[in-house]
């Protein structure tokens, strides 16, 4: 009986320990990897390295001079030798390592093996990054980060650069507009595509850049940051008023280059390859930012008339894609299905848009339209993403690589009072005035 007491007063404070690391690890995994996770993992990848790396094929056959040492100074056997790793470095989510390359070996070897690495070493993730040549990054993740989402401290935003998401290596998805000038955004309803909008334009509110809407749902999605939009059309009338201007606006920037550089005037606007960003920065025209929401109902018709205005709306959204980075204006074009039966000219637009996020959609040829000529490898992942996860997407790039993203949560009215506090950043744009919408919020009173 006195035993029996014993292990129940010995078993009962570490079945608490349990019970309360589970629920640590549950409710908080930030903490929990912290406090328990790190020291578990690192202490495996110290003790394991060189064995792990052994049966990843991730060693080289040590050199003749090492054999010989090693040999002249012991009688043990000469292991293979793996790639030299630097410090432990912890971070918040996850631990990181850099490796110094064996000969003959290329970042592709290690990031083939990420998958052994990440159950050897008990983390959720490993990431392979290349640092320089011979030198790459490993990223250690401990736990799921893109649950609960919580942006880095340090996103790397700046001008025309917007965090937007969260990578699944933990580290910030910066909208880069200078980098990638034309975005596709595709995903179904409750996907997160709206959240992932609202976070762009209060991102770009704060900047010196004019924002221009289509949003043919009589402006749902868009109108909310009416202060600080500079132009809105609310259906595929006003769309087709709205797109010549810009176009036109994109012509005159290139007649500002022109007269700048000396370019002759007859010189066709595909053969000028210089841009608004080698102009002085007091002649500098402000970017502008076009986000068309629900593209499809621009392609939409019901009559021959119709088909008309649909094709010149068309064409020029195309020649903003082709011709507008130079110009400063770039294009964010979102839709739950954008491909070639919404009718000509669909694809060609598409081909234009290098940027591509592909939230939750409602079939695989949907996650093909996205990202099916880019990142084909990532179309399976798209088709993966649960309903119960919104602003979780795939984003791919021209280079074929690709990445999970989740948007955190942004509400609607804290969006529209971003969009209200900076609605004294909105860019003089004569062409644009008639298009500016009014502001459906009443001034706040100043306060002393």
């Amino acid at each position: 009986m006195s035993e029996l007491m014993t292990l129940m007063e010995v078993g009962g404070p570490a079945a608490g320990l349990g019970a309360g690391a589970a629920y640590l690890r549950a409710r908080h995994p930030a903490a929990y990897w912290s406090a328990v996770g790190m020291p578990a993992s690192a202490a495996r990848l110290v003790g394991s390295y060189g064995s792990v790396m052994d049966s990843c094929g991730l060693t080289v056959p040590p050199s003749r001079l090492r054999v010989l040492a090693v040999r002249a100074a012991t009688r043990r056997e000469v292991r293979p030798v793996p790639p030299r790793r630097g410090m432990l470095r912890p971070t918040s989510t996850g631990l990181r390592i850099r490796l110094r390359l064996a000969p003959g070996q290329e970042p592709a070897d290690v990031a083939a093996s990420a998958e052994r690495l990440r159950h050897a070493w008990g983390v959720h993730g490993v990431y392979v990054e290349p640092v320089k040549p011979g030198v790459v990054e490993l990223r250690l993740v401990g736990f799921d980060v893109l649950q609960r989402v919580r942006m880095p401290r340090k996103a790397g935003g700046g001008f025309l650069r917007v965090p937007v998401a969260l990578r699944e290596d933990a580290t910030a998805f910066v909208r880069d507009y200078r980098a990638i000038p034309h975005e596709l955004v595709l995903g179904a309803t409750l996907s997160g595509k709206s959240m992932y909008l609202r976070h762009l334009i209060t991102g770009l509110a704060e900047q010196r850049v004019a924002l221009a809407g289509i949003d043919c749902k009589r402006g749902v999605e868009l109108a909310p940051f009416a202060p600080r939009l500079s132009a809105l059309a609310t259906d595929s009338g006003q769309a087709a008023e709205l797109l010549p201007v810009l176009v036109r606006e994109m012509e005159d920037r290139y007649d500002l280059i022109r007269a700048r550089q000396g370019i002759a005037p007859s010189t066709p606007d595909e053969e000028i390859t210089s841009e608004v960003w080698g102009l002085p920065e007091s002649e500098r025209p402000v970017p502008i930012v076009l986000f068309v929401d629900e593209v499809a109902e621009l392609f939409l018709v019901a009559s021959r008339k119709d088909e008309e205005r649909r094709d010149e709306m068309v064409t020029r959204l195309i020649r903003l894609a082709q011709l507008g980075r130079a110009a400063g204006i770039y294009l964010e074009v979102c839709g739950q299905r954008f491909g070639a039966e919404l009718g000509k000219g669909a694809t060609m637009l598409r081909a234009q848009l290098s940027g591509r996020v592909c939230h939750r959609v409602n079939d695989e040829p949907s996650a093909k339209m996205a990202l099916g000529d880019n990142a084909p490898e990532a179309v399976g992942a798209a088709c993966t993403i649960a309903p119960e996860r919104p602003g979780l997407a795939v984003v791919g790039d021209t280079s074929g690589g690709w990445s999970r993203i989740r948007t955190p949560y942004l509400s609607l009215a804290d969006a529209a009072v971003a969009c209200e506090r900076t609605a004294h950043l909105v860019p003089d744009l004569p062409a644009l005035k008639p298009f500016q919408p009014a502001s459906l919020t009443k001034p706040r009173p100043a306060t002393a």
